[in-house]
């Protein structure tokens, strides 16, 4: 059997670097995870979202 949590890429939507990974419950959350996170590239704060 699976596990409800996969792993999920973390991109900065405004320089396009993948930053970041994370866990995301599959049965609890249906759409994409958006998250503030630092982006090291951009030097500052950016929205940041899940890809495929």
């Amino acid at each position: 059997m699976g596990s409800a949590r996969n792993k999920v890429i973390m991109t900065c939507s405004e320089c396009l670097s993948r930053n970041y990974t994370t866990n995301r419950n599959r049965k609890t959350s249906s759409e994409r995870l958006e998250l503030l996170k630092y982006c090291k590239k951009c030097d500052k704060h950016t929205l940041h979202k899940e890809t495929k």
